[in-house]
């Protein structure tokens, strides 16, 4: 039979080894371990009559309508679980640990495969990923306006050798009204925190560790409440950008869209920008000109940035008058090293 393992040791061997997700399609886009290939014993609607048929009827004969439903798909599922693999090995889990995985895990070994399987299943994994995010990190938040370009400077940073947690790229959103345009679709919140600790798991706690300032939400995503209570009380580098330069940037990242989008969002923030910045911004956009949408909506996001940043512990500001995210970035560690040695 297929041998468990524990989360930390079924995540350890994810680096090098496939990993098949046996539950249902819809368990699986709720949330899944990162990197898993969802081969479902069962359909979303063979998973349903199969709880039915436990609830009204009885275990054996779910059990046996489970096994007629699988019964043709045996060979199918060994073909697909080869191709992942190069080699023999492979790491197989369902929800709880139970049968499906032990099943499959079965179904491959048979065939000649060296399974593991997770002990306690995606549940015990989720419980991993909800106990991890109250391990204490020296976060250094990376401050700044809309338009800074602070998840490049991030992507800097981490160029450098930095730690770096980006959330906006793990939320897949840029974190204002228009931040989903350009993105690919956002993930639930549960699977963000997948995603989310896959990163933090690996973190060195005797190191900085570099995010991005954010709300709460990011998009639809919320930050676990320990990583944000850690954040809320972390010191804030802020990068404070000239506004043209800001403008220049901002243009070149949403002109591109559809500009069907860019009325949409502009639409969505209508009752914070006021009636007039509103009508404006509009009327920038039905001339195209992207620069005046810029300037009219950063009134908006720069008066709220500033009121966020309220009571924070700001470490230090840097005034910065070119957009060059690669200096930036050697400038912000050069002085923390600077900072670190006095």
């Amino acid at each position: 039979m297929p041998k468990p393992l524990s989360p930390v040791d079924f995540l350890d061997k994810t680096a090098t080894l496939p990993v098949v997700d046996v539950r249902s399609p819809g368990e699986f886009l709720q949330g899944h371990i990162p990197g898993a290939v969802n081969i479902p014993l069962f359909s979303n609607e063979e998973r349903a009559e199969i709880g039915t048929t436990y609830k009204q009827i009885s275990q054996q004969d779910a059990l046996l309508r489970g096994l007629d439903i699988v019964g043709p798909k045996m060979a199918g599922f060994v073909r697909k679980a080869r191709r992942l693999t190069l080699g023999d090995d492979i790491l197989v889990h369902c929800w709880r640990g139970g049968m499906r995985s032990r099943s499959f895990g079965w179904l491959l070994e048979t065939a000649g495969m060296r399974v593991n399987t997770l002990k306690g299943g995606y549940k015990t994994f989720r419980n991993e990923v909800l106990g991890s995010f109250s391990t204490p990190q020296q976060l250094i938040i990376l401050g700044g306006k809309t338009g800074s370009g602070k998840t490049e400077i991030l992507q800097k940073l981490h160029d450098l050798g930095e730690q770096v947690i980006d959330l906006e790229g793990l939320a897949h959103h840029k974190g204002s009204s228009y931040g989903a345009i350009g993105q690919l679709a956002q993930p639930s919140t549960e699977h963000f925190e997948n995603e989310l600790y896959m990163k933090w798991r690996n973190l060195d706690p005797t190191r900085r560790v570099w995010v991005e300032d954010e709300s709460r939400t990011v998009g639809r995503c919320l930050v676990p409440e320990e990583i944000w209570a850690q954040m809320q009380k972390s010191p804030v580098v802020v990068v404070y950008m000239d506004k043209e330069l800001r403008i220049k940037r901002l243009v070149r990242e949403y002109a591109c869209f559809d500009i069907e989008l860019l009325y949409e969002a502009t639409n969505r923030i209508k009752k914070r920008l006021g009636g007039q910045h509103h009508k404006a911004a509009i009327e920038a956009l039905d001339e195209q000109d992207f620069a005046k949408v810029a300037e009219i909506t950063l009134t908006y996001y720069d008066k709220a940035y500033l009121h966020g940043l309220g009571e924070r512990q700001v470490f230090h500001t840097f005034d910065v008058h070119h957009d060059n995210p690669d200096a930036i970035a050697g400038q912000l560690v050069a002085w923390l090293e600077q900072h670190e040695e006095a």
